[in-house]
């Protein structure tokens, strides 16, 4: 038995330093508002989420910034590579997000871009800005478990530890 196509999940990019630069507190799925050419270059993996983040603009989350480059074959038809995309949001999802930005220091960050079911979807974050001694406790942590885990690794399989 094959997995069902709406179980699929095909990522097309990551925003990896948006999770260096936040930390992410809630995260939802949107869909996006494309036009034909932007399908066949996601399609392509011609995507680049770096300089990306979503607003509120008249009660809709809109994404901007978001780089898809323009279709190789489109011709007069062909988008403009940054322009401003509508995310797709139930009305409670877009309340509840606009309630959380309101609050101050929490932004809207995409953190992945992916095909599910065929449809291209956008894993948002509500996400508070870290500091650069945050961020440098964060690594400093995450080396610490990788050494951890390493040496746990090591007793498991009965080879002396380092020192």
């Amino acid at each position: 038995m094959g997995t069902s196509p709406s179980a699929e999940r095909t990522v097309i990019a990551s925003n990896r330093r948006a999770r260096h630069d936040y930390a992410v507190l809630k995260t939802y799925e949107a869909g996006i508002v494309l036009a034909g050419t932007e399908v066949k270059s996601l399609r392509a993996g011609r995507v680049s989420l770096v300089d990306a983040f979503a607003q509120e603009r008249d009660g809709e989350i809109m994404l901007y910034g978001l780089h898809i480059a323009e279709y190789g074959y489109g011709s007069w038809t062909n988008h403009a590579p940054r322009r401003t995309r509508k995310l797709l949001l139930r009305r409670v999802e877009i309340a509840r997000i606009l309630d959380r930005t309101r609050e101050g220091g929490i932004t809207l960050v995409p953190l992945s871009m992916y095909f599910s079911g065929g449809w291209a979807k956008v894993e948002l974050a509500l996400a508070k800005g870290r500091r650069s001694y945050d961020k440098r406790q964060v690594l400093a942590e995450r080396d610490a478990n990788r050494e951890i885990a390493r040496e746990l690794g090591r007793r498991l399989k009965g080879r002396p530890g380092r020192g």
